[in-house]
């Protein structure tokens, strides 16, 4: 009832001014609110509706505009807050400006082609993403090289197959290979050391290891003990001058020694003595046994042939057949004096390298081979070109103990394969 109409937002501009004597009657006569606004002393006008140019817009981009309407009636303390905000600086966002394109943009937001952006760039001789295309290129092919070395190496990797067969050692197979290899010149002999015996000589020695070839097949011994066997006796005719009754005696018990170091079940001396048609005594033996080990300084441990063999056959990826071929030309091998100037891994690559071309016709020598035996082809064509020889030669003459050995059906009649007579004709 006696509240001033001042503070009545329903009378402010649409009441009846008292005052001035004039009734404005709200009802049918009604105003905008932007006359309305204008009874407000000190304020300035509001719009009835707030438009806003947005960023997009200022770029250069169509976009529709927002229109905030006011759906709340006007009020002195709404009305002093709103001019307070206009007395108040605005701080304008600094925003970084667009670089602009050569070409301008249509006010109709039209779409450019592919063809008009290359016009416009066109400028620079190398765009910028093609430089990026090249770099990603670029980084692809070297992917690609190392992807090929990776492959490279996977081929030569030939110790996968035995990563959970704990006998096969494969944490340090290469580690054992490379000590073979480091400690092979110290087992191996003078090739000449024959000229220091004078009651024996090359000949005898041959006829020896056939016979001790034999005696191995027929005791049924293993591989590593024949082997063995004939690097005791070369080592110690090296050191030791022999007479030529004595010679068989040395054999004999370097067989012993090698069976003792290799061998589960060791043949007795009385054995040996009866296979030597009982021409040595018990006593004989025993002391041949220790002059032998104290000549060597009971350095039994020395890598033969055989060791290498194993390694470089399956490196070939080798069958039966390749298996038995090789081991054929090896033993052959140790018949002949001469061969005494080629270090046993040498030896062993080149009998399997001799034996792949016997059987295939043709020189093959993969790249996993010649990465773990340290040989390349040329390396290995002399020596393989004495094997030949001597295979063609193998079942001739009085030595024939390997020759018979190997024509029998337990050695696959490896004896029985063609010579790789190819070899030869190329060294002519």
């Amino acid at each position: 009832m006696g509240r001033s109409n001042e503070n009545n937002p329903c009378l402010i501009g649409g009441a009846t001014n008292i005052q001035g004597g004039l009734r404005m009657e709200v009802e049918g006569n009604r105003r905008a609110l932007s006359n309305i606004s204008t009874n407000v002393v000190g304020v300035l006008p509001y719009p009835c509706a707030v438009t806003k140019r947005g960023l997009a817009e200022k770029n250069g981009m169509c976009e529709k505009k927002p229109v905030i309407s006011l759906h709340r009636p006007i009020t002195r303390r709404f009305a002093a807050q709103m001019a307070n905000k206009q007395q108040q600086p605005v701080t304008k966002e600094i925003k970084k400006p667009v670089p602009p394109i050569s070409k301008p943009i249509e006010e109709d937001c039209t779409i450019i082609d592919v063809e008009d952006y290359n016009e416009v760039i066109n400028d620079d001789p190398v765009p910028m993403y093609v430089k990026h295309t090249e770099a990603m290129m670029d980084e692809i092919d070297q992917m690609e090289e190392v992807e090929m070395e990776d492959i490279v190496l996977e081929s030569v990797d030939i110790d996968s197959c035995d990563a959970k067969n704990q006998l096969a050692v494969v944490e340090y197979v290469e580690d054992i290979y490379a000590y073979h290899r480091k400690t092979e010149s110290s087992s191996c002999v003078p090739p000449n050391y024959m000229s220091q015996q004078f009651d024996i000589n090359e000949r005898m020695r041959a006829i020896l290891i056939d016979w001790l070839i034999e005696v191995h097949y027929k005791f049924e011994l293993m591989e590593e003990t024949l082997f063995l066997t004939v690097n005791l006796i070369d080592r110690f005719l090296s050191c030791q001058t022999i007479l030529r009754k004595k010679l068989q005696l040395v054999g004999v018990t370097a067989m012993l020694l090698a069976c003792k170091y290799e061998e589960v079940s060791v043949p007795i001396v009385d054995d040996l003595i009866v296979i030597s048609d009982k021409a040595y005594t018990r006593k004989e033996v025993i002391a041949m046994e220790k002059l032998l080990a104290n000549s060597l300084q009971w350095n039994l441990s020395a890598p033969t042939p055989y060791a290498f063999m194993k390694r470089f056959l399956k490196a070939a990826e080798s069958d039966k057949n390749l298996e038995l071929l090789s081991f054929f030309l090896i033993e052959l091998c140790l018949v002949e004096y001469e061969m005494l100037k080629y270090p046993p891994s040498l030896l062993a690559a080149a009998a399997v390298y001799t034996a792949q071309c016997s059987l295939n016709r043709f020189k093959n020598w993969s790249k996993a081979c010649e990465v773990h035996t340290k040989y390349t082809e040329d390396e290995l064509l002399e020596c393989s070109r004495l094997m030949v020889t001597f295979h063609e030669k193998a079942g001739t003459g009085r030595l024939i103990g390997v020759h018979k050995k190997y024509s029998t059906f337990k050695f696959g009649c490896a004896a029985k394969s063609e010579p790789a007579q190819f070899l030869l004709e190329m060294s002519l």
